[in-house]
């Protein structure tokens, strides 16, 4: 979905409105919230993208230490909602993205959701945004195989790529590039 510079403007008007974009107000962001996917969260209504990571889409396959296929996105939801339990979350609004989505850190008790799926080896450091703040712990889930680091996956990003170029979740899910 790609938003009209009405639209956009729409979206910041009201996310200043209710006051997301001020880190004075980020106590204020505060729900339980639903897993949409291993990197967004819905609370309140209201989209938020985890910033400075890239979980495994939805439909995404990687293959485990067997060589199976399995749905590595749909594993980083589920263990995300798991982890997080119905607690609240509290969010720090940074931006908002192409698509209108607040990009916020997140955290649970204390602990930083993008942090958490990366060191469980759920979701990958994107140094384009986090300028690699999550890479040592990705390196860490990686030396321990934790996660997608059983097998081999193909980088979200690219996986995105494949699916709008027409390709399939299989056979987006499996390339030459993929990580040994």
């Amino acid at each position: 979905m790609k938003l009209s510079s009405i639209d956009y403007l729409r979206t910041i008007t009201a996310v200043l409105a209710l006051g997301l974009v001020n880190p004075a107000a980020a106590d204020d962001f505060v729900g339980q919230v639903n897993i949409i996917d291993g990197d967004t969260l819905e609370m309140h209504g209201i989209r938020i993208r985890l910033w400075g990571i890239d979980a495994p889409e939805s439909t995404q396959l990687c293959r485990g230490d067997d060589s199976e296929q399995y749905r590595c996105g749909a594993r980083a939801a589920n263990e995300l909602d798991t982890f997080i339990a119905r607690r609240l979350v509290n969010c720090s609004p940074m931006s908002l993205d192409r698509y209108g989505r607040t990009v916020a850190t997140c955290s649970v008790g204390g602990a930083d959701l993008g942090d958490w799926l990366v060191r469980n080896g759920l979701a990958l450091d994107w140094p384009e945004y986090s300028k690699g703040k999550y890479s040592a712990d990705q390196n860490k889930a990686e030396q321990a195989g934790r996660g997608i680091w059983k097998g081999s996956y193909v980088e979200p990003w690219l996986f995105r790529v494949c699916i709008r170029a027409g390709g399939t979740p299989a056979n987006c899910s499996d390339d030459a590039q993929a990580h040994p």
